[in-house]
């Protein structure tokens, strides 16, 4: 089952931060902390994959919120897609342990936003993932130039990083659908 709470409440912890003046900018990292809880973990008592790609919601939401990106989200009634994500698993997260998740913007095209996210246990790295993301209207991606216009970033030009471009370029060439 979807989080619900824990979505609210970080909405809710971010909205606190705003209002403090802890805003990020999409030069920025977003870090949060939270606890593996019994309803994330699987048989092997560790956080399961599947939860951890469902916690990074938290971290994007949290990072959409601070940057102004969610206030946005509302009053242009976008909303935002997740078509494309790549993750790595380093360390397991077992129950109850405190973890830091990071967030960061690490390039755009016309088309997409390229975030990195990752969770930490103790200062160790534990999971990274690399995703493509959009805002959309109406169900459709719009162009990252009308984003950064409604935010007042017309300027903003970050190109992906190059492993980041590998990974777009590498995914041009994976055949779909797979097993065609």
């Amino acid at each position: 089952m979807y989080p619900f709470i824990r979505y609210t409440s970080t909405i809710i912890n971010a909205i606190v931060q705003v209002k403090k003046g802890n805003t990020l900018s999409f030069d920025d990292v977003s870090e949060i902390t939270l606890r593996c809880r019994l309803t994330d973990i699987d048989n092997f008592l560790e956080m399961n994959n599947g939860r951890v790609l469902t916690l990074y919601d938290m971290g994007r939401t949290d990072f959409a919120v601070r940057t102004g990106l969610g206030k946005q989200l509302l009053k242009q009634r976008w909303g935002l897609v997740v078509a494309g994500s790549t993750i790595q698993y380093r360390k397991r997260i077992r129950a109850f342990q405190k973890v830091t998740m990071k967030t960061k913007i690490v390039g755009f095209d016309a088309r997409w936003i390229y975030v990195e996210q990752s969770m930490w246990v103790k200062g160790q790295p534990c999971s990274s993932a690399l995703l493509r993301t959009g805002v959309t209207e109406g169900g459709k991606v719009i162009a990252t130039e009308r984003v950064l216009a409604a935010l007042g970033r017309s300027d903003w030009d970050k190109q992906p990083e190059p492993w980041v471009q590998d990974w777009i370029d590498g995914d041009k060439t994976h055949r779909w659908p797979p097993m065609g």
